[in-house]
Order: C-alpha cells, then sequence, then structure tokens
C-alpha cells in the first residue's frame, strides 16, 4: 500500500472512530441526563424538552439567554420551586429540545412556547422570567399573550440597541459567532468537541487548556469566559452542559439563533410595551441603568432595581436577589399566602 493511501486509510479509521464515540455518547448521554423533564410535542415531529418543579401558583416560567438552556435556572428554579410551581425549558435547537424551524425571534419562540403550556397543561396566570435574550422572548410573550401573564420579572434583558442594525458596529460579532458555531459543527460530529468539553468539564482541563492554546488569544478568551461562566453554576449540572456542548445540534441551534438578532431587535426596538402588568428589571451594577424612556419602552407597570455586585449573570452573580425578586413578584399577584422563604 502506498505512503499517501495508507495516511488516508489512517485518516479514515480515526474519523469513523470520532464519528461512533461521538454516536454512542450521545445515546448514553440523553439516557442519562433527561430524567428530571420529559418532552412536550408542539407540532408534527417537533418537541421541546422541559423540567417541571414545585406546587402552587401562580407559576414561574424561566427563559434562558440566546445559547443558554434550562440548566442556566438550574440553582434558582430549585429554590423558587419551594414556595411556587416552576418550569424551565430548552427552546427549539437547544439542548435536548428538536432542531429549530423557524427564526429565533421573540415572537416564534413566543407562539412555541404558548403551544408547550398548552400542551403540557401548565395552566395561567403566569410569572414571566427570563435573562438576556429571553428578557426579549418574555416581553414578547406578554404583549403576545397578556391573559395568561401576572407578572414579569426581567433578568438584565438584551438591549436592542446595543446591536444590529441600529448598532452596526456589532455585526462583526455576529458574523464571528455564525462562524464559530459553523466550525464547531463538524468537530462536534466527529467527537473532538465532547473531548474538549468533557475534558473542561469533568476532567484536569489540561486537553482542553492544549486545543485553545491552538486556538490562539481567540481560544484562551473564549476558554477563560466559559470557565469563569460556568464555574459559577452547581458543579451538578457540569456534566450535563458538557453533553449539550459535546453535541452537533447544539451549535446549529446557536448559529441559528445568533444569526437572528437583527431580526429580533427590528422586531422588538419598536414593540408594543407590556400594559397593565408589573415588571421588574434587574439590571447590573456593573452596567449602566436603564433610562426612564427605556423603561417605559418595556411597560407602563416597570421598576427598576440595581444589582450592584452583578455583571450580565445576575442570576449567577446574586442568585439571592434573584429569588428574593420572584418571590416578592408571587406575593404581589397571589391571592393566598406563601410558604416563607427559607
Amino acid at each position: 500500500m502506498s505512503l499517501p493511501l495508507s495516511i488516508l486509510s489512517f485518516i479514515l479509521v480515526i474519523l469513523a472512530a470520532g464519528f461512533l464515540y461521538q454516536l454512542l455518547g450521545g445515546r448514553r448521554d440523553r439516557q442519562r441526563y433527561t430524567t428530571a423533564g420529559r418532552w412536550v410535542r408542539i407540532g408534527s415531529g417537533q418537541e421541546l424538552y422541559v423540567v417541571e418543579k414545585g406546587s402552587g401558583g401562580p407559576a414561574v416560567l424561566f427563559e434562558a439567554g440566546i445559547a443558554a438552556t434550562n440548566l442556566n435556572w438550574h440553582h434558582i428554579q430549585e429554590k423558587v420551586s419551594r414556595f411556587t410551581a416552576t418550569a424551565s425549558y430548552d427552546r427549539s435547537g437547544l439542548g435536548w429540545s428538536t432542531p429549530c424551524r423557524s427564526l429565533r425571534t421573540p415572537g416564534n419562540i413566543s407562539v412555541e412556547l404558548h403551544a408547550m403550556l398548552k400542551s403540557a397543561g401548565i395552566k395561567p396566570p403566569f410569572i414571566l422570567v427570563g435573562h438576556s435574550f429571553g428578557g426579549l422572548v418574555m416581553q414578547r410573550y406578554a404583549t403576545m399573550y397578556p391573559d395568561d401573564v401576572a407578572g414579569v420579572v426581567l433578568v438584565d434583558p438584551m438591549r436592542c440597541e446595543e446591536w444590529p442594525p441600529l448598532n452596526p458596529g456589532k455585526q462583526c460579532m455576529i458574523e464571528r459567532g455564525k462562524k464559530l458555531s459553523a466550525y464547531a459543527i463538524p468537530i462536534a460530529r466527529f467527537g473532538l468537541a465532547r473531548l474538549a468539553v468533557t475534558s473542561l468539564l469533568c476532567r484536569s482541563g489540561r486537553l482542553s487548556g492544549h486545543l485553545a492554546g491552538a486556538g490562539g488569544m481567540g481560544g484562551r478568551h473564549v476558554l477563560k469566559r466559559v470557565t469563569e461562566e460556568v464555574g459559577k453554576m452547581p458543579r451538578e449540572v457540569w456534566p450535563v452542559i458538557a453533553a449539550h456542548w459535546s453535541r452537533p445540534g447544539y451549535y446549529t441551534g446557536m448559529q441559528r439563533h445568533v444569526a437572528a438578532v437583527p431580526d429580533t431587535v427590528s422586531e422588538m426596538y419598536n414593540a408594543d410595551p407590556i400594559r397593565d402588568i408589573p415588571v421588574l428589571v434587574l439590571t447590573p451594577g456593573k452596567s449602566v441603568p436603564l433610562s426612564d424612556q427605556c423603561l417605559a419602552k418595556i411597560g407602563n407597570n416597570v421598576r427598576q432595581v440595581i444589582a450592584m455586585e452583578s455583571a450580565h449573570w445576575i442570576h449567577l452573580d446574586e442568585p439571592e436577589l434573584v429569588i428574593d425578586s420572584i418571590h416578592a413578584m408571587v406575593t404581589q399577584v397571589s391571592r393566598a399566602p406563601l410558604p416563607t422563604m427559607a
């Protein structure tokens, strides 16, 4: 056998082994890490993965940031479920849910969320809680289905004026995110992403460090950001995060979400405000507070609280503030006394 043919055969064997490693690992992850929730059908062949905890009402619904899943609310949901019913879920294209079929804008996502709640038998009224991009989704849901909503808590909601088309200078960030996601899809398909994230979150981290170093300053910057943010989450969810980040479908879903940011901005910048529903906005102390004009665009009954010790991820930096805010909102709109906070 000639040398080129031998090299080609070796490469094909490595690729086949990587593909099989990812396929079997993905099946094992699904069996191991999905027992806490269930899949709810919202259309032909389309299902959303939802995690429900607690009892009572009004139910609190959690919406995660642009590339995040229900895991982002794990610790908050656990505490909130002690005094009322809760539900968190993975949007189409992310986590354990099936791939998305529509543009990832707040309006389309709200339609899917509404269908999921009806199919799952989760009854209104709801307290909507959303972080970042998820804050825009919850704003949109409250204007589309106001009769279902009792209150809204927005955790540093995404600011439309900071993104294209209102801020064209950020288009390069969107293009970079789309390219990185596109590169990651084949890497995940052949098991390399599984090796890297398992090393980072479940083992010593040496392999992920070497891979990030090979990517230069950009790779090391991404590794630092990921390590800092995931490090604030409970360790019991780290293996599940690794499972999500190992899947090619995760990067496809992330690419679809990032690509839709300009459409999201166009939809939401002049969207109708939330009428006659109490809204609490939590703003990081490390950013500029929202002006009265910005608050008025969100709704006509909005209060802002500054999270003095937080950056963008307030629910990771100051989880007790978020939990207390949700408890206060549930108490405000509830007709029956709630259990006291433990």
